[in-house]
């Protein structure tokens, strides 16, 4: 089983696109708290969504549950707390959630985990896959 995860942010449509298609991604999962943001027009859930479909023939989904609090995210995001600490609460939300349980294997499997974040190291997209991960076994991340 393969899950994939990219950021939109620092890219162009152009390089974002291409690496999905390329990747032979089946899905996006937007994992964003607020999928409405101004980062990059591209991304803003109902372009993209017509963009994934018109461009690459890929699905879009948006997830909330796979998102952080917006308090841990306020939290994280203006230095109260480390990645470390954001992490732990993170992956306790994400237990909490029983997000193993409520998201079918067969959804996550050809799926790309949709963040902002440019790099996956200090984004939730990275936990939420290493939890999966953790959970199911036989899941390989592929970071776009």
């Amino acid at each position: 089983m393969k899950l994939y995860t990219i950021g939109f942010t620092k890219t162009t449509a152009e390089s974002f696109f291409t690496r999905l298609a390329n990747a032979g991604v089946k899905k996006v999962i937007d994992v964003r708290l607020n999928n409405v943001s101004q980062l990059a027009g591209f991304a803003k859930k109902d372009d993209l969504r017509y963009f994934l479909r018109a461009i690459c023939q890929i699905e879009y989904e948006h997830r909330p549950e796979l998102a952080p609090t917006q308090e841990m995210l306020d939290e994280y995001k203006k230095h109260r707390a480390t990645w470390a600490t954001y992490g732990e609460r993170f992956l306790a939300l994400m237990a909490q959630r029983k997000v193993e349980e409520t998201i079918p294997r067969s959804a996550v499997d050809q799926a790309c985990l949709l963040c902002s974040e440019a790099k996956p190291h200090h984004c939730h997209r990275l936990l939420v896959a290493e939890y999966w991960k953790k959970k199911w076994g036989d899941l390989e991340i592929i970071h776009l």
